[in-house]
């Protein structure tokens, strides 16, 4: 809708022109880093030794790409340095040379392990044998506490000893009784009754506790022996466990004898082939210091403090101005959009003057549902008017003629409803 949309940017001449400006960068670059130095050692100099050409498939275009020639130059101290390190390291190949052949009696010899102690036989190491615990002892978890026949016995033996005494005792107090006059079922009777009996009963209760201690005393010497039998099982449990401790510990004590004789035998051998090893290569390690005889050391060059140039982002800055170009275009799109809008939002009243003949500075801005529009100014107008946006309605005519209508005076209006419509 009036200007046509931006053109997408040619990916081709894009990418060729991003290639000219990434070469001339390096080109740049590589001059500003090639910077000649001059110490007391020494000096470094960068010289332009050719061009190397490289040729972009993209733009079919080829790029001469300066090679530059790094020249190191000594100072004449470190060259008579250099010159006296030369000949010591020739002086010492010389030498090295005639001594190699000794190397071929030696390496021609073959190498053996004869007369090397033997290392230690892991076959010999026996492992140790222990004892194991099977279960512990059998602990007695009960004992015979009910012991109520012999305290029955007791009670019977106690009572049959008792209960003639107290007949005898009953009879007495009776006759005492009648002899002082007191007669059976008065007060005084049943009164000393009464004590007699409570003496009798007295005397029956301890009979019965007698008995019971006697019962206790039994359960007790029950207990006493249970406990005597499982105090002897564990500790007889404990000496077998003290016991079988000290099997394993010695078991174990003779496993590490064998394992420290195994290493020590191992350890003997491994030290007799190092030294079987050093006595053959030490012929072969004087020579090999012979041949790498000390080197003259290179001057230190400075790092140049040099700045470079950034890569220019060709592509970016194309594109990024496209999109530009495109977010331009979509306002002023979108705007127009609402102009048409309003157009269509007119309905049926939207009937106006459109005809070419009483319109001036008409431009073209874009469509509308296949209808030209045009900004335009009315004839009479001034001239710094506000533009009009609208149809004329010779076009409409041609391809919506319905939506043309003929004024008084020959005129032509357009109906915008239809011309517009679908």
């Amino acid at each position: 809708m009036g200007k046509s949309a931006p053109k997408a940017p040619d990916p081709v001449k894009t990418a060729a022109a991003q290639t000219a400006t990434n070469v001339s960068t390096a080109v740049a670059n590589a001059a500003l880093g090639n910077v000649n130095q001059v110490t007391p050692d020494g000096t470094l100099t960068y010289n332009q030794s050719g061009t190397k050409q490289v040729f972009d498939p993209t733009s079919k275009s080829t790029y001469d790409v300066p090679i530059y020639t790094a020249t190191q130059t000594l100072s004449a101290q470190q060259q008579a340095i250099k010159d006296q390190n030369d000949a010591a390291s020739l002086n010492l190949g010389k030498l090295a040379n005639s001594q190699s052949d000794r190397l071929n009696g030696l390496l021609g010899t073959p190498f053996t392990l004869n007369g090397l102690p033997a290392g230690g036989d892991a076959s010999k190491i026996t492992g140790p044998n222990y004892q194991q615990f099977t279960d512990g002892p059998q602990l007695q978890t009960s004992y015979t506490d009910d012991f109520s026949k012999d305290k029955q016995a007791v009670q019977d033996g106690l009572m049959s000893r008792l209960q003639p005494s107290l007949d005898k005792d009953r009879s007495a107090l009776e006759q005492r009784l009648a002899n002082q006059g007191i007669q059976i079922g008065s007060q005084a009777y049943k009164d000393a009754m009464d004590d007699f009996g409570r003496t009798s009963n007295d005397a029956r209760t301890s009979t019965l506790l007698a008995a019971g201690q006697e019962q206790s005393r039994l359960a007790g010497l029950s207990r006493d022996q249970a406990t005597f039998g499982n105090s002897s099982l564990q500790q007889m449990f404990q000496n077998k466990n003290t016991t079988t401790g000290a099997n394993n510990s010695l078991q174990d004590q003779m496993t590490n004898a064998q394992l420290a004789q195994f290493n020590a035998a191992n350890t003997q051998r491994q030290q007799a082939l190092s030294e079987k090893f050093a006595e053959r290569n030490q012929p072969i390690n004087e020579i090999n210091s012979l041949l790498s005889g000390a080197q003259v050391t290179n001057p230190q060059w400075a790092s140049a403090n040099m700045p470079t140039l950034p890569t220019v982002d060709y592509a970016g800055l194309v594109n990024q101005k496209y999109q530009g170009d495109v977010n331009a275009y979509n306002q002023k799109v979108g705007a127009m959009n609402g102009i048409v809008g309003g157009l269509f939002g007119l309905g049926a009243k939207a009937i106006a003057a459109s005809d070419e003949r009483v319109k001036k500075d008409i431009t073209k801005v874009g469509k509308a549902n296949g209808q030209n529009l045009y900004m335009y100014h009315y004839k009479g107008e001034p001239d710094d008017a506000p533009m009009r946006l609208g149809l004329l309605a010779q076009e409409v005519k041609k391809k919506k003629p319905s939506a043309v209508i003929k004024m008084p005076g020959g005129l032509l209006a357009v109906d915008y409803s239809k011309a517009l419509g679908a």
